[in-house]
C-alpha cells in the first residue's frame, strides 16, 4: 500500500484530504497554480460542488471522481480526486499533455482507489 498522507481539516465539518499519490508544490507548479489547486480542494472539503470548467467528472475512473483542471502558464495540471462522504481522496497529480486523459493514468487511479478501499474496510 502506498504511503498515505492525511491533512487535518481547518474546521470540524470539513472533510480531510487524503493523498494517495502526487503533490502540489512549487516548483513544478507556479505559485498561482498551487494556490488555485488549494482553493479548489478547499471548496471540495467544505462540501461545495465544483464543476466545469474547474472540474470534469471522471466516471471512467470511478463513481464520485473528478479531474480538477489547473492551467499554469504553458502547462495543464490535473488532480484526480474522489469525493467520499467522509474525505476527499487524491489518486494522482499529473501534467496533462493531450486532449484525453491517458489510459494508464485512469488505470493507475482505479487501482490506487481500490487498494485504498480495501485497506479502509479492514
Amino acid at each position: 500500500m502506498p504511503k498515505m498522507t492525511y491533512f487535518v481539516s481547518m474546521d470540524d465539518e470539513d472533510k480531510p484530504v487524503i493523498w494517495l499519490a502526487g503533490e502540489v508544490k512549487t516548483p513544478p507548479f507556479s505559485k498561482e497554480a498551487r494556490l488555485e489547486a488549494g482553493v479548489l480542494l478547499r471548496r471540495l472539503q467544505k462540501g461545495h460542488n465544483v464543476g466545469m470548467p474547474q472540474a470534469r467528472p471522471m466516471p471512467s475512473v470511478g463513481r464520485r471522481c473528478k479531474e480538477l483542471r489547473i492551467r499554469d502558464q504553458n502547462k495543464n495540471w490535473r488532480v484526480m480526486v474522489r469525493i467520499d462522504e467522509d474525505a476527499i481522496v487524491i489518486a494522482d497529480v499529473f501534467e496533462k499533455k493531450t486532449r484525453t486523459t491517458p489510459g494508464k493514468v485512469i488505470a493507475v487511479c482505479r487501482e490506487r482507489l481500490k487498494r485504498y478501499d480495501d485497506t479502509a474496510k479492514r
